[in-house]
């Protein structure tokens, strides 16, 4: 194992390792620390091979859970990721699916049990930092929501980790965005014009220029072809997904000392 300390990212669905802190993973890997994904669910429930959404009749959850199995392991090659874990619980879908009454979906696992799991792996690695999404889950699915719930538990249990981060979106850089597309004559998406997911700039506590490494982010988002709502992201223009994907934002949710040092590493400090 590594001298330097350990990063865990603890994910939702197979593919959201490839649009949270993707980065920071290739950047972390690539200086020789140990990178390790949690990811909680099995993703059966996303876009099947006949393009239907895991709510749709006839979904085909098997080999959709098959596929983007095969799918997660290329992106998580692609990143450099150490080891990636899948904790096996049952995907709920997107908020209000009947799916959601699962009573083995993520959503409703038993919180207690699911983070001594995540704990118990966290220790295993000695884990310096953990990295997952917001109290809101970023956007409020509720597989993203439970996965906080369970890693701020986690956390709490764990007696390695020194950091909890999110992945968040400064209200600032909404702006910034839509003005620098503007300058270069690019029209954005209106997943970025109607963003309700940033949080407000004081609440970041590190930034990270991952700027060299926005093709390995693509790679890895590409690697999950299945999921057909990604397609505008893969497919859009060099310049469009570079100003989108160059930056990544942290806010500290959690700290086990006082922390300092990390404006621009998410270890800086330990």
């Amino acid at each position: 194992m590594s001298s330097l300390p350990t990063l865990v990212c603890v994910h939702a669905h197979p593919d959201d390792e490839a649009f949270f802190a993707a980065g920071a993973v290739a950047h972390y890997a690539s200086l020789g620390h140990r990178v390790v994904l949690i990811t909680c669910t099995n993703g059966a429930l996303g876009f099947d091979q006949n393009r239907r959404a895991g709510n749709e009749e006839n979904h085909d959850d098997v080999a959709t859970k098959a596929t983007r199995a095969a799918e997660l392991q290329r992106s998580v090659a692609t990143l450099g990721f150490s080891r990636a874990i899948n904790l096996g619980y049952d995907d709920s879908g997107m908020m209000g699916w009947a799916e959601n009454k699962n009573v083995d979906a993520f959503m409703n696992v038993d919180v207690g049990a699911a983070a001594r799991s995540v704990a118990a792996i966290l220790d295993e690695e000695e884990a310096a930092v953990v990295v997952t999404y917001d109290e809101r889950g970023f956007y409020g699915h509720p597989d993203h929501i439970q996965a906080n719930v369970v890693a701020r538990r986690a956390v709490q249990l764990s007696a390695s980790v020194e950091r909890l981060y999110y992945c968040v979106v400064p209200e600032g850089v909404i702006t910034t965005l839509i003005a620098g597309a503007h300058e270069i004559g690019l029209s954005l998406p209106a997943f970025v014009l109607d963003a309700g997911t940033h949080v407000a700039d004081e609440l970041v506590a590190t930034t990270m220029d991952v700027g060299s490494l926005v093709k390995v982010k693509h790679d890895a988002m590409a690697a999950h072809a299945s999921q057909i709502d990604n397609e505008d992201l893969v497919e859009m223009n060099d310049d469009l997904f570079s100003l989108l994907f160059s930056t990544e934002y942290y806010q500290r949710a959690w700290s086990r000392h006082d922390a300092s040092g990390d404006a621009t590493d998410l270890f800086g400090g330990l």
